[in-house]
């Protein structure tokens, strides 16, 4: 079983958001779905749901040309309940992290509407 998974993500002019090459923190989060997505997929074979993070820290900040290493780890397992733990980091610094708490277990189905 895997207990982590790094997803390795190039930030293009594309998803810039603020003057100077900013990305925003809101994309480094969306990394972190990916990897969590990714971990959960190894470790029980659903792409689940992140249900909260929790103290996420923004530590520096990610600009258009990094390439950002996001790392998810497993912390515990409950029933369908799963602990991870993120890193995003550029050249090896961290960037920003988190803890959060998502629900391995299949969702959806077809959405109408």
């Amino acid at each position: 079983m895997t207990d982590s998974v790094t997803l390795r993500t190039f930030m293009s002019q594309e998803d810039v958001h603020y003057a100077g090459g900013l990305v925003a923190g809101a994309r480094v989060l969306e990394l972190f779905g990916d990897a969590g997505t990714a971990l959960l997929l190894e470790t029980d074979g659903v792409e689940g749901l992140l249900a909260s993070y929790e103290d996420v820290q923004f530590l520096q900040p990610v600009q258009a040309g990094n390439l950002v290493d996001v790392t998810a780890t497993l912390l515990s397992s409950g029933r369908t309940s799963r602990r991870l733990s993120f890193v995003a980091a550029v050249g090896g610094n961290p960037v920003c992290t988190a803890n959060a708490v998502a629900i391995a277990k299949q969702f959806g189905g077809e959405v109408s509407g």
